[in-house]
């Protein structure tokens, strides 16, 4: 069993919470950082800026830029992360380019020296992951798996041979926060534990304490991050207290969720 799957121990509800690595600095992030872990937030994922996010929708794909230009590097996040004294789970959220340019070996190498348990990469197919998988497991890192609500076979393919977690994923198109969420969470979910009992965390969306309640009470955790990015948009170096406040909400919703 995973550090990641632990966390879902004796029926676990979990949060899984995202910000942008160097947004609005890495000085505050690696703050921000320390305020989720001690907010209830059960597994971390750190995104980490890139110039065409195409899973993003308009705040992240913002976060990513605001990071960019403040020189927000990867061996610099690495770094940032790495001061971190870990007390849930910390994934990289990322895209295929910045691992394969730093090197699939040293990349997950420094995943391991930093202690990044597992990595999200949503533009590499699962068809075409073999290989980064392969050299994610030798350094004991998770690559998780994302599903959409498409079709019931390839659905069961990609959840079948997953770990960690199950990244599902609530509405097609990108990240962001809606109103409503309409895709049947209950039947998908229902589909995926025919083939597997890794836990299924649904994402892409959910804006509020209340959504994250029924998404989480229909499925294993929610993952929320558009939500904490424009509290963090919105207060800069300043968001401590704000993000506090919203954090607080959502653990004890998704933790409250039957």
């Amino acid at each position: 069993m995973t550090d990641i799957q632990k966390v879902f121990a004796n029926g676990k509800k979990a949060f899984v919470g995202f910000i942008t690595a160097g947004d609005p600095t890495l000085f505050d992030s690696k703050r921000y950082l320390e305020i989720m872990q001690d907010s209830g937030v059960d597994i971390i994922e750190v995104g980490i800026p890139f110039s065409d996010p195409i899973a993003e929708g308009p705040v992240i794909q913002n976060a990513d830029l605001r990071a960019l230009k403040g020189g927000a590097h990867l061996e610099e996040i690495f770094a940032m992360v790495g001061r971190i004294q870990k007390k849930v789970p910390f994934l990289f959220m990322t895209y295929a380019n910045p691992v394969y340019v730093y090197g699939y070996e040293r990349f997950f190498a420094r995943c391991k020296k930093e202690g990044v348990s597992g990595v999200i990469i949503p533009d590499i197919p699962f068809e075409e992951s073999g290989e980064v998988k392969e050299v994610a497991q030798k350094y004991g890192v998770v690559v998780v798996d994302m599903v959409a609500p498409t079709s019931e076979d390839r659905i069961k393919k990609v959840c079948a041979e997953s770990r960690g977690f199950i990244y599902l994923v609530s509405s097609m198109g990108v990240t962001g926060m809606r109103e409503s969420i309409d895709t049947d969470i209950s039947s998908v979910c229902s589909q995926i534990r025919q083939v597997t009992s890794t836990p299924v965390c649904v994402g892409f969306g959910i804006s509020s304490p209340e959504q994250a309640r029924n998404m989480a009470a229909q499925s294993d955790g929610a993952i929320v991050g558009s939500a904490i990015v424009k509290i963090i948009e919105q207060y800069g170096a300043y968001a401590d207290a704000r993000l506090r406040e919203f954090l607080t909400s959502v653990a004890r919703a998704v933790h409250g969720a039957g």
